[in-house]
């Protein structure tokens, strides 16, 4: 699927209240839709620009900017003048989603192997 690809300024990293860290991605691709629902979530559910951010993994800059865009109504002129990702620029993000959820698939049977482990005996 072609997106508009977001791009921002300097960024730093994001430790998370769990211990990880959160690398910001100045090539980051939002659809339309994920910008709605990361704007609704600030607007409609009462949620801080920063907590929100940490959930989506987002910029706080960039968030802050699509809820200051949705308030004065123009979400919708949000990533409309950049150029759509090419095959090759949208890989690398791809195999890290994939990646992200392998590891998060095998953290879990990890988790059941030694929960199963602990019950049969």
């Amino acid at each position: 699927m072609v997106r508009p690809v977001e791009r921002s300024g300097h960024q730093h990293s994001v430790k998370l209240r769990n211990g990880g860290i959160v690398e910001p991605n100045p090539k980051a691709v939002y659809t339309k839709e994920f910008r709605e629902e990361a704007v609704k979530l600030v607007i409609a559910d009462g949620l801080g620009v920063s907590e929100a951010a940490c959930q989506l993994s987002i910029s706080m800059k960039t968030l802050a900017n699509w809820v200051r865009a949705a308030k004065d109504g123009k979400l919708e002129d949000v990533g409309q003048h950049q150029r759509p990702l090419t095959e090759v620029e949208a890989e690398p993000g791809r195999v890290k989603r994939e990646l992200a959820e392998v590891k998060m698939e095998r953290d879990l049977l990890k988790k059941f192997a030694t929960y199963f482990a602990t019950e049969s005996r």
